[in-house]
This record gives structure tokens, sequence and C-alpha cells, in this order.
């Protein structure tokens, strides 16, 4: 039998990677989506010329993503943006259908930050959305990035609300609070294994 496919997702400093933390203590095969487009960008050598094309020849420095220039081209500028995104998404696409195919536990969760907003929700089975409020988002972010307000809430205005999450998902995490995030993943993780069962 097949793993159910979870999809995790929330917006930028809701938490989704610590949610994802707490899912991988109980067993569960983590893939996280942006994590594994980095490692390609900087391994895949059509993805390196299309960006290259794409971006200019700055977007690389010693093999590295410059990841100043590419923020600085793509913020703002939803067109490029997409264009990036549709570049780099179907290849990752890939990649986690190849992780996806070894996987042998009940279900298991790929972490992806827009997967309303690629309109991927039918690719999984069960989709969890974690949020929180938009003031703890925000100061999360500012200290994790050494980022300002101005380009946190840019971000955040094109990410699908939670009110929308709310209603296209079959779980919701609210991590405003580590030990009640905790028992809700636990409260999830038992839901889904039975769902697997049947």
């Amino acid at each position: 039998m097949k793993p159910l496919k979870v999809g995790l997702t929330g917006g930028i400093g809701s938490g989704k990677t610590t949610v994802a933390t707490f899912f991988k203590e109980f067993g569960v095969p983590i893939y996280i989506a942006d994590l594994e487009a980095k490692k390609l960008m900087v391994t895949s050598k059509v993805l390196i010329r299309q960006l290259k094309q794409l971006l200019g020849k700055q977007t690389y420095v010693n093999g590295q993503l410059n990841k100043a220039f590419i923020a600085s081209k793509i913020f703002n500028n939803a067109e490029l943006l997409n264009k990036m995104n549709a570049i780099v998404h179907p290849k990752v696409a890939r990649h986690f259908k190849r992780w996806f195919a070894k996987q042998k536990s009940a279900y298991v969760i790929s972490e992806s930050a827009l997967i309303f907003e690629n309109n991927t929700q039918d690719n999984y089975d069960i989709i969890i959305s974690v949020i929180a409020d938009k003031e703890i988002r925000l100061a999360r972010v500012i200290s994790r990035d050494a980022s300002n307000k101005k380009k946190v809430e840019a971000i955040m205005s094109n990410q699908t609300t939670d009110a929308i999450k709310k209603q296209k998902s079959d779980f919701i995490i609210v991590n405003e609070h580590l030990e009640i995030t905790k028992q809700t993943v636990e409260v999830i993780h038992n839901s889904i294994i039975k769902l697997a069962k049947k």
C-alpha cells in the first residue's frame, strides 16, 4: 500500500518547519520542498543554466546561490517570481515523486509554503495548514532573517490568507504556543494513521 500524501503548508513565519520537526518525532518521513529546491538549484546543470538566462549571471557566486541578488530581482516583481517558480517547481515535483516512491510509512509529509498559491492541493490526500497571529509571524521572521516589517508584509501579501487556508485544509494547527502545537500534532498524527489504515 502506498503512503498517504500529506501537504503541510502555511505562510511565512507560521512555523511550518517546527511543526514538521514534531511530525518527524513520530517517525513520519518529511520532504521539505524549499530545502530540496535550494539543493537542486545548485546541483542541476539544467536549472543553473535556465536561472542564469532568466535572472542574469550574478545569480550564482562561486557555484552558490546569490540570495541577495535573487531577492532584489524578484522582490516586487511578481512576473519574474512566477517565471522562476515555473522553472524550479516542476523539477522539485519530479524529485519529490522519486523520493515518494521509496517511502514505506503510513503517510509522508511534503512541507511547501505555496500549495494553494501554486494550485497543487489536488496532489495531496490531506492538507494541513499552520497558522499564527500576524504579529507573531512578523516578529519571528524579522528576528530570524534580520529582515524588516515592510519586506515581510510584502511577502505575506502574496500568500494565501489564513481564512482561505482554513476553508481549504483538512487540519489546522494554530502554532502560537509550542506545547499546544505539539499536542495538536499528536492528535492529527493519530487521525491520519487511522485514515491510512482504511
